[in-house]
């Protein structure tokens, strides 16, 4: 058994990486050090640094690395055979580099986002009739905030990272949530008791969690519930959505978070619930409401936000979930007659999500628009009113996508036949996936601050 794997590694490796070191040099490997590692999903040596180390009952060396400019999912236990050694670069002293960079980049895009703003028309301009004008003729095209350092209690940002190694470590092998079993991408704070074991058993109903099928079985038979607490404010085509007040509903909150936590490289509410609104997407059958995904949103939010943390679950991620939490998110701010925005800045994959949804969004009010009122010019407030998109987004959008050119000494909107002809497209393909039934929307607003004054006075 043991002979031809040696074969395959030797065909891999084109050069042994470790042969002629001695041993006792891993010895010499910690936390922060730097070089290169096979990865073992994609058979590739990638630079890695090391965040934690630890013998294995055999005697062996075992270093939990994380892979430099990949997404921290990718982390992984390696043995010490996977390492190159020649390529090894001990941590430097001091703090890290760039970081007070990044500060003063991000300070200075908010001071500019301050600047002006007011209400101007922006004609649809044809391609046809636009001239470039000189670039040294145009101003600076205006800068938009991505947003301030969102709160540490939730967000889908990358900053708040926790400096401590463990945090860093995936400390969950495997959790079982109804039909499906799925491997964790990053660390949650369940009980460690939990976390030694092979498997976490979570009932996909009230969200408890469990040490064995055995204890889950017999949960199961006493467990009340058969869909999330709370509210059911949408029913449409097997698709429900439930409110869970966190202040209410604390156990579940929590164990939401807890599961959330899996998932999201970032730091997500778990013992403070009280200041969240959870809304739960759920799938029907015959034997209850099964969990997809969720987003929370703060019940009073000073910068807007309408969504804090949102989430599809793996098993049924690149089904069009995420794009009809995303809508049902500014459904609910169209209910409350107000702009909404995701907690800021977003993570990677949280930009691409909403971009994708933004623009879809932008292009549908900007077509109709233009059906309706062909002779009128339409500002971003309009668009941002239409959509409920916040007026910074529509703006950063339509830079994005190209479409905001300075034009005889104003911003204009300029889309060319082309680009036309793939968003109508588009559009025409949407019209066949799931999207949100506004009719089925049985939802009011509440004024959570008027009450707590109204309790004060």
């Amino acid at each position: 058994m043991t002979e031809p794997k040696i074969e395959i590694e030797e065909e891999i490796n084109e050069s042994p990486r470790t042969n002629g070191f001695d041993p006792s040099i891993y010895d010499k490997i910690v936390e922060g050090c730097r070089l290169s590692v096979r990865m073992a999903s994609q058979n590739e040596w990638r630079q890695a640094e090391i965040i934690s180390r630890c013998r294995a009952p055999n005697g062996s060396m075992k270093f939990y690395v994380h892979y430099v400019d990949c997404n921290r999912r990718l982390d992984e236990w390696v043995q010490a055979d996977m390492l190159d050694i020649t390529t090894l670069r001990m941590p430097q002293k001091g703090g890290k580099k760039g970081a007070h960079l990044k500060e003063e980049s991000r300070d200075s895009n908010e001071t500019d986002a301050k600047r002006g703003g007011r209400k101007r028309k922006i004609p649809l301009v044809p391609m046809d009739d636009m001239k470039q004008e000189p670039s040294d003729m145009a101003p600076p095209m205006p800068t938009v905030s991505s947003g301030s350092t969102p709160s540490l209690r939730g967000s889908m940002s990358m900053v708040g990272h926790s400096e401590d190694a463990m945090t860093r470590i995936r400390n969950v092998e495997c959790i079982e949530l109804g039909r499906s079993r799925i491997q964790p991408w990053y660390f949650s704070p369940y009980p460690q008791q939990l976390t030694s074991l092979d498997c976490i058993y979570i009932c996909e109903f009230c969200l408890k969690y469990l040490k064995s099928k055995t204890t889950l079985k017999r949960h199961m038979e006493k467990c009340a519930l058969c869909h999330p607490p709370g509210n059911q404010i949408y029913s449409y085509d097997k698709l429900s959505f439930f409110e869970i007040d966190g202040r209410k509903n604390k156990s579940y909150a929590q164990n939401l978070c807890l599961l959330a936590k899996l998932f999201l490289d970032h730091k997500t509410l778990y013992y403070d619930t009280d200041p969240f609104l959870f809304y739960v997407l759920t799938e029907e059958d015959e034997k209850g409401h099964h969990i997809v995904g969720y987003f929370s949103k703060e019940k009073e939010s000073a910068d807007e936000y309408n969504v804090a943390c949102i989430l599809v679950l793996p098993p049924f991620q690149k089904k069009g979930y995420g794009s009809l939490l995303i809508e049902f998110s500014y459904e609910l701010s169209k209910i409350e007659q107000k702009t909404g925005s995701p907690e800021k800045p977003l993570s990677d994959l949280g930009l691409l999500s909403y971009r994708s949804y933004w623009s879809m969004a932008i292009m549908k009010a900007l077509f109709k628009f233009k059906r309706n009122r062909p002779t009128e010019d339409i500002t971003v407030q309009d668009i941002s009113q239409s959509t409920s998109i916040k007026r910074e987004d529509v703006v950063s959008t339509l830079q994005q996508l190209d479409l905001y050119k300075y034009y005889k000494g104003q911003y204009v909107i300029v889309i060319s036949d082309e680009k036309r002809q793939v968003y109508e497209k588009r559009i025409e393909a949407a019209k066949k996936k799931t999207r949100i039934n506004p009719n089925a929307l049985q939802w009011r607003p509440k004024e959570y601050g008027k009450k707590r004054a109204q309790i004060t006075f």
